[in-house]
């Protein structure tokens, strides 16, 4: 709810005692199905370029790197995700092995405000329950850290990506248009976000389909987190 100020104008609310988050410490970050180690060049792109090369060209389409004929495409790529100040990648391995990568980008602490991005699955990693708790972890990190806001964005014509940002809970806000360019092309950027506003209900959604009991012995979910989210 937003104030007044002595001029009679609306105002935001107040912080109250918020102090801007640290930089995320580069930390392993454990779940129970996948695990999140800050990405290594020299440990990583061997293992990440083997899972990706039986992926489809069309696993790179809507990235600014990719497709990779060797190692040495993917490892430039890597070290130069590796030197960004503001960035902190990480490889997502599964029983030991990488599948992945993910980043948090953009990474202000002193807006409290936090991305995540440069996703890719492997073909082993997507639709997994691995996946999701990858990105649950890095968004869980980013609240306990103290982080006010926690963005997610993607080319506008990235259906797949937009999907996903909808179904972890982010909130669909707009579309920046001719934001930026990538390939040689132009891009509409969407933006989604989730607050620490709407996190703990979120939470506890993630905390119930990554229960055990929501899990057959496949792993494969018995109620979605949209039905969890609605109570159906």
């Amino acid at each position: 709810m937003n104030a007044t100020n002595e001029h009679g104008q609306p105002v935001g609310p107040p912080l109250g005692d918020w102090t801007p988050p640290p930089f995320p410490p580069h930390v392993k970050l454990q779940g129970r199905h996948s695990t999140l180690e800050p990405l290594d060049p020299d440990t990583h792109t061997t293992p990440l370029f083997s899972v990706f090369a039986d992926a489809p060209d069309d696993l790179w389409t809507y990235m600014s790197i990719g497709p990779f004929e060797d190692q040495t495409g993917l490892r430039q790529s890597l070290d130069e995700m590796v030197t960004f100040d503001d960035w902190l990648p990480y490889a997502i391995s599964v029983r030991g092995q990488p599948l992945g990568f993910v980043s948090y980008l953009r990474i202000k602490p002193r807006d409290g405000v936090i991305e995540i991005g440069s996703i890719v699955f492997s073909p082993a990693l997507q639709r997994t329950t691995a996946a999701t708790e990858a990105i649950y972890l890095m968004v869980e990190n980013c609240f306990d850290l103290g982080y006010r806001r926690c963005e997610w964005k993607c080319d506008d014509l990235n259906q797949p990506s937009r999907q996903a940002a909808v179904r972890l809970g982010f909130t669909y806000e707009g579309t920046f248009r001719r934001a930026t360019h990538y390939k040689g092309r132009s891009r509409d950027t969407a933006w989604y976000a989730i607050t620490d506003l709407e996190w703990p209900d979120l939470r506890e959604t993630f905390h119930q389909w990554l229960s055990p009991s929501n899990l057959d012995d496949s792993g494969n979910q018995r109620r979605s987190l949209r039905q969890i989210r609605e109570g159906s």
